[in-house]
């Protein structure tokens, strides 16, 4: 919001709720469907080298004037109008005479039904080319989806990851707050809620998150924004009051928190990261919610903190750094900042965090590691590489701990996004057996 303001002049806190959601959809959906398009305006543009050469800014406008004509469905003389203005004040006169020529020509040619999209036909190549198009996804990220899922399923990933988001509020317990109380409170302020199918302690919303905001209950430490499947991820690590847990990337804190606060004020959650200024944000947040008590931070490197620390736990989650391909709807720009090159470094990274973490791993104690991606090479591969190198560590099903519907054939747990309605996320308990 703080971009909506700085770039079309106008604060974003003197909006009703409803010119606030819009606002949100334009610059969230603007975002996701940028491929698309950037496809459409170079299609409409006099040639390639005009689209190739034009202002950020004034390609930004066309991009939400396209958007609120193509996706939104909104009256194409007032889309028009409002983008040449915008146009003209963020930048001349000029380019609002050709914002006006090209929108023009885009409402005639979805009158017609005459779209310049491309069709999906040809080999692999060309039908992902098509797909990440038609879907606004990087290519790389359609032909690997392809891969592992299927054309079909591929499709569907990508329409949820282009869907308006849900989030989910966890009910502070630690606080006294129930999910009860949460519930009242939303009803107050008449903000439509459904009680999560899976934990006591979670809320699902759509829409009415500022008026939560707003409300001041994230400032007051009454409650978080946490997705349910991180929920269930702290559910796999199965947090008990009095025991010590190592949380070995902790910051930004929503899984430590939420062990935290599972631990009713008894035992000791350390809570490991190599970023200082995240960690001092989960210190400051974990003293709001009132759990500072039983959380420990410690700024390292887990890398070589673990070639020199004796601590031992029988319980150690590494929630560790990803691709975040499971968070996608969330996340509106995260798939224009991900590169195929990063997913080996990632990889190499993720390797070399469970091997630091397992030295922390009492003899029965379980070592949990999570994401959430829903990459495979990132998820079940890092596992089976990581039992080949330490024999010493066997799969714990996690079929104790999650509904039945969120367990792999290997006894994993993992939420699918199309399937469960709910981020992207995977964990594995590996319990160590010498």
């Amino acid at each position: 919001m703080g971009y909506v303001e700085r770039t079309l002049g106008f604060r974003t806190r003197d909006l009703d709720d409803r010119d606030l959601r819009l606002v949100t959809d334009i610059v969230g959906g603007t975002i996701r469907w940028r491929r698309y398009l950037d496809h459409l305006i170079g299609s409409l543009c006099h040639d390639e080298s005009m689209f190739r050469s034009m202002e950020p800014l004034l390609l930004q406008v066309l991009r939400i004037g396209f958007y609120e004509i193509v996706k939104l469905n909104m009256p194409p003389y007032a889309v028009v109008d409002e983008n040449v203005k915008l146009a003209k004040v963020a930048l001349r006169p000029g380019a609002g005479n050709m914002v006006n020529g090209i929108l023009r020509k885009l409402v005639l040619v979805k009158e017609n039904n005459s779209l310049p999209l491309p069709k999906l036909e040809g080999d692999s190549r060309t039908q992902a080319r098509a797909l990440a198009t038609l879907y606004s996804h990087p290519v790389w990220m359609v032909r690997r989806w392809t891969k592992y899922l299927g054309q079909e399923e591929a499709i569907q990933l990508m329409m949820w990851n282009n869907s308006d988001p849900s989030f989910s509020l966890r009910a502070n317990a630690a606080k006294g707050i129930t999910r009860d109380d949460l519930v009242m409170q939303l009803n107050s302020l008449k903000v439509p809620h459904e009680v999560s199918l899976h934990l006591d302690d979670f809320v699902r919303v759509k829409i009415g998150l500022q008026n939560v905001i707003r409300a001041g209950w994230l400032k007051e430490g009454l409650c978080s924004v946490q997705d349910e499947s991180a929920g269930l991820v702290v559910s796999v690590v199965d947090p008990q009051p009095g025991e010590d847990i190592i949380d070995c990337c902790a910051a930004p804190g929503g899984k430590t928190l939420y062990m935290a606060s599972r631990l009713r004020g008894k035992g000791k959650v350390h809570a490991i990261d190599i970023n200082k200024g995240r960690l001092r944000i989960l210190k400051e947040t974990a003293k709001l919610q009132k759990v500072d008590g039983v959380v420990d931070t410690i700024h390292a490197d887990l890398r070589t903190f673990a070639e020199n620390s004796p601590m031992k736990s029988g319980k150690v989650l590494l929630d560790a750094p990803c691709s975040g391909l499971g968070v996608l709807s969330k996340r509106a720009d995260l798939r224009w900042n991900r590169r195929l090159e990063d997913m080996k470094q990632l990889k190499n990274l993720q390797d070399e965090l469970l091997d630091a973490a397992s030295t922390f791993v009492s003899s029965g104690g379980v070592l949990i590691y999570s994401t959430c991606s829903i990459d495979p090479e990132e998820n079940e591969d890092r596992v089976e590489a990581f039992l080949v190198r330490h024999p010493e560590f066997r799969i714990d099903p996690v079929n104790r701990y999650v509904p039945s519907d969120f367990v792999t054939k290997q006894g994993f747990y993992f939420s699918d996004p199309v399937k469960h309605s709910l981020d992207g996320a995977f964990a594995a308990r590996l319990v160590r057996t010498l």
